[in-house]
């Protein structure tokens, strides 16, 4: 199977030399992905574009390519071909009328060539030549260069015809990597979980920073969002996940501060010690995902007066959009079912909260506040690898069990994300399977029999235990959840049985 890669329009404006880097940058993230899911490609560098050639001949490894190239910064779209030795325009024209020979029928169409090298026609008398044969000798509706129902693509490139199968629209932006890095306070929701990925599609590497004000269910939450943000968009580059404790500072800013300043304090110290933490991690640039005037504490004034606390730069790539624009993005990106379902912890609430930000004011409501409490969250923090977050969680889950060949009367429940089941649905002869992604199991416990083993699937099995770990934990029933894994070695899955989900990780002074 053979892909041909497009840039990114604005990397093929750069200057020669930094659109070298880049195309070399998205040629390394491309091949680190391929590895990583066990796939075997050459990705080749042709200057104007990169070709992929997959040694694999199965659909799964397809689809799974077609994902990657769709979800991987830099790219402005990919075409799937077939490549033939050219000989003569007709030949090339047969090639491409039997490709698009059922696409066309019964619609409107027109055709798009490409031409590199030196032969005897352009591009133009291509396009007329193969139009004219395909009205002519398929069942076709008509040609139509405005509004066709059908583009039919085509690359002539020296002595080699490329027939593009389909077009794979791509995420755009600039290579991971290519930018530098930042951290990104992120709470789940979804302002700062769009922030974090409209980081990463502009090519920065964007570490974590959460500040825990809800317990350990919270927590969970914000390393599932963040880690589904990594794996989909960012998995080339290895990035930190750090877990600040923040209940002792609220409790600090409730007892000491006026209740007026209590968001805009609140905010200071986030971003007092996330700049700590970034300094750590040798990190130059923080991320939020603040917008204008959407609560009291984003007013300009206000935010103004929250960015003297930190010489770090602090960028919000949402201060000018809309909730909804928001939201439709992250329903876009496949986040909006976790920011819907994430538990809202304000922190602090204040009755009459001010929006005119008075740098006075605010620095004598800090005065009653002890910085000793900061300084105590920071040393209890903890930093993870982006991809030990969950792999942390099944920590003390050896007694789930796992399945390789599961019982007739197994329920198998797929919890994928539902863009995944959907690219690659789960299909079994001898089972019944449900669908019920991992972030509606507890809220869909009780529609689970007691009476029958449940097998949690998903496709590397990592959240399939955590979930049948914690699933255990509220059930009564005596079949228990363990967990199965299909004689494919990509697919995986879980089932029934364990105590109290327990995340365990190291801790690092920030």
């Amino acid at each position: 199977m053979k892909f041909v890669v497009k840039l990114f329009p604005e990397i093929t404006i750069k200057s020669k030399s930094v659109r070298k880097q880049m195309t070399k940058i998205l040629r390394q993230n491309l091949q680190t992905i391929f590895r990583s899911h066990l796939l075997s490609a050459d990705v080749q560098d042709r200057w104007d574009n990169l070709v992929v050639i997959l040694n694999h001949d199965d659909d799964v490894s397809r689809r799974k390519t077609i994902e990657i190239l769709s979800h991987t910064p830099g790219i402005g779209f990919s075409l799937e071909i077939d490549e033939y030795p050219f000989e003569t325009l007709h030949d090339a024209y047969g090639r491409v009328r039997d490709e698009y020979r059922e696409r066309v029928a019964g619609k409107t169409f027109c055709v798009r060539v490409k031409r590199t090298g030196h032969h005897d026609f352009t591009s133009h008398d291509a396009e007329k030549y193969m139009g004219g044969g395909i009205l002519k000798e398929t069942d076709a509706k008509a040609v139509s260069l405005k509004s066709p129902e059908v583009i039919v693509h085509a690359e002539i490139r020296n002595d080699r015809v490329q027939v593009v199968r389909q077009q794979i629209k791509g995420l755009g932006g600039y290579p991971l990597g290519s930018q530098g890095q930042v951290l990104s306070l992120i709470s789940g929701g979804f302002d700062s979980t769009v922030s974090s990925y409209l980081m990463s599609r502009r090519g920065l590497k964007t570490h974590f920073c959460f500040f825990n004000l809800g317990g350990s269910a919270h927590e969970i939450g914000v390393k599932q969002v963040a880690h589904y943000l990594w794996s989909k968009y960012g998995e080339s580059h290895r990035v930190k996940f750090v877990t600040v404790p923040f209940e002792e500072v609220v409790t600090e800013i409730l007892t000491n501060v006026e209740s007026s300043q209590m968001g805009v304090v609140l905010k200071r110290m986030m971003l007092r010690a996330a700049s700590r933490v970034a300094d750590n991690l040798h990190i130059s640039a923080l991320v939020t995902g603040e917008a204008v005037a959407q609560v009291s504490s984003q007013t300009i004034t206000n935010l103004a007066v929250i960015d003297r606390v930190t010489d770090h730069m602090v960028l919000r790539p949402l201060a000018a959009m809309d909730k909804q624009d928001i939201i439709n993005i992250a329903r876009r990106i496949g986040a909006e079912a976790f920011a819907a379902r994430m538990p809202e912890y304000c922190g602090v609430i204040s009755v009459n909260p001010s929006i005119l930000g008075d740098p006075k004011r605010v620095d004598a409501a800090e005065e009653n506040f002890d910085f000793t409490v900061l300084d105590r969250a920071l040393r209890a923090s903890m930093t993870q690898r982006i991809d030990d977050v969950i792999k942390d969680a099944e920590s003390g889950m050896e007694d789930v069990p796992v399945v390789t060949t599961p019982a007739l009367a197994d329920v198998i429940i797929d919890i994928r994300h539902p863009m995944e089941a959907a690219d690659n649905p789960l299909t079994l002869a001898n089972n019944s399977v449900k669908t019920i992604p991992f972030y509606e199991l507890e809220s869909r416990f009780s529609e689970l029999s007691n009476d029958v083993r449940h097998l949690l699937y998903c496709e590397k099995g990592t959240m399939s235990r955590i979930h049948a770990h914690h699933l255990n934990a509220m059930s009564e029933s005596t079949q228990g959840y363990g967990v199965f894994i299909e004689p494919d070695e990509r697919r995986l899955v879980i089932d029934k049985q364990s105590p109290e989900l327990k995340d365990t990780t190291h801790t690092q002074e920030a």
